[in-house]
């Protein structure tokens, strides 16, 4: 095995390059064989659901079989956490990553959050309605920003130097009128479960039991009125849909009493209602990196340059990859642990793949702080600049948290 350095890097960065790096590991459920996991959710119509596909899964004794799967981590989940564990290690003044050039918004009385938190990134609608230093103009008139929202891949420096994870991680300025900035991402990775019953019915999800018991009251149930009095104190911390909910419910009871459930009082019967768990046989997870991807992005640095700032983005997507691979965190029922290490591999072109030593936190980070130290001499500005944006109040007046949200 070699260790992955930046001299690889960059080489891979240049024409004729690598054109991907891929990580791939086996994962299996902590609880051990027997136990179950909770797939990602999805909604078909009005219907919770999981998302079940066909893969190829190869095997030591039969070679590539096509099965039936299960996505346990989708690119868009596998990416948001990449983002979470560096926007995490900015939060706590990590000396390299501090030096990552982003957008911040804030909104009075809210914790401020960063195009590595926002769904959209550097084009997010956040970000769009909001205004420069406190009320200086709008951010789509700032010369920064529309310098960034005209880049392309053949001049993407302007977006380099405001938002690289935008770069890296892909973006896309959907709601302009036109000149649409767009950015492929060049990491993506999921997470499947190769299903343990490879049936027709392997695919049918058994109902999970949900419950609830209040130790102080195991019912309660109020008049019209009492509900009323209870819902007005209440209303201002309530979502509408919960609070229109109650009211309903109340409506409904007329002159008799209602139960005040939906207030969070009393327990709740056991019932069969909820998406059951999922047994996996395997569990992959996989990660790939596309030098091909980078290698169409141009930042006016000539050659070298150019090159180096590739480098510089893929040494950035690698240290949250790595980063993300030391918090192993999906969701509750299911926790998973790893069965090997990851397997790294370099593609060397026709047909030919170099191992790499899995990457680790500490190299990664040396990775990085290189990475940049080259950039940097090759003209790329990258400081810790952040672009400050003002939260538009209308929207920070209305914010309304969603009990439906998913997973």
């Amino acid at each position: 095995m070699q260790n992955l350095d930046l001299e690889t890097l960059t080489e891979a960065c240049r024409p004729g390059g690598a054109s991907v790096l891929t990580a791939v590991t086996e994962l299996a459920a902590a609880a051990g064989q027997h136990g179950a996991v909770a797939p990602a959710r999805y909604v078909r119509g009005s219907h919770a659901t999981y998302a079940f596909e066909t893969r190829y899964i190869d095997s030591a004794d039969t070679g590539p079989q096509p099965m039936g799967t299960v996505v346990l981590d989708s690119k868009g989940s596998s990416l948001n956490r990449v983002e979470a564990q560096l926007s995490a290690a900015i939060t706590d003044g990590h000396p390299a990553l501090s030096r990552t050039p982003r957008i911040r918004v804030t909104y009075e009385g809210l914790a401020p959050v960063t195009d590595l938190d926002l769904p959209h990134r550097a084009f997010d609608g956040h970000v769009r309605a909001g205004t420069i230093d406190g009320g200086g103009g709008p951010v789509t008139a700032d010369p920064r920003y529309r310098a960034a929202r005209d880049s392309t891949a053949a001049d993407a420096k302007p977006l380099l130097e405001l938002s690289p994870i935008s770069v890296v991680l892909g973006c896309w300025d959907s709601t302009r009128r036109s000149h649409q900035v767009r950015f492929r991402s060049a990491l993506v990775g999921e997470i499947i479960g190769v299903l343990a019953d490879q049936s027709p019915d392997g695919r049918d999800i058994a109902p999970r039991g949900g419950a609830r018991s209040d130790a102080i009251a195991p019912s309660v149930r109020l008049s019209a009125d009492q509900m009323e009095q209870l819902l007005s104190a209440q209303e201002a911390e309530l979502s509408p849909k919960n609070a229109e909910r109650v009211r309903q419910a109340v409506k409904k009871a007329k002159t008799g009493v209602t139960s005040a459930a939906g207030l969070g009082l009393g327990s709740i019967p056991p019932s069969l209602e909820g998406l059951g768990l999922v047994a996996c046989q395997r569990i992959i997870r996989s990660h790939v990196l596309s030098f091909s991807a980078l290698r169409q992005l141009r930042f006016g640095l000539r050659p070298d340059g150019d090159a180096a700032a590739r480098g510089l983005l893929a040494a950035l997507a690698l240290n949250g990859l790595a980063r993300s691979y030391d918090e192993l965190l999906l969701r509750a029922s299911c926790d998973l642990v790893e069965t090997e290490e990851p397997r790294f591999m370099l593609d060397g072109r026709y047909g030919r793949t170099n191992k790499l030593t899995p990457l680790r936190i500490d190299a990664a980070d040396a990775l990085l702080e290189q990475a940049i130290e080259v950039a940097v001499a090759a003209g790329v500005r990258w400081e810790g600049q952040v672009f400050e944006v003002t939260g538009n109040p209308l929207i920070a007046g209305g914010i309304v948290a969603d009990e439906d949200g998913g997973e």
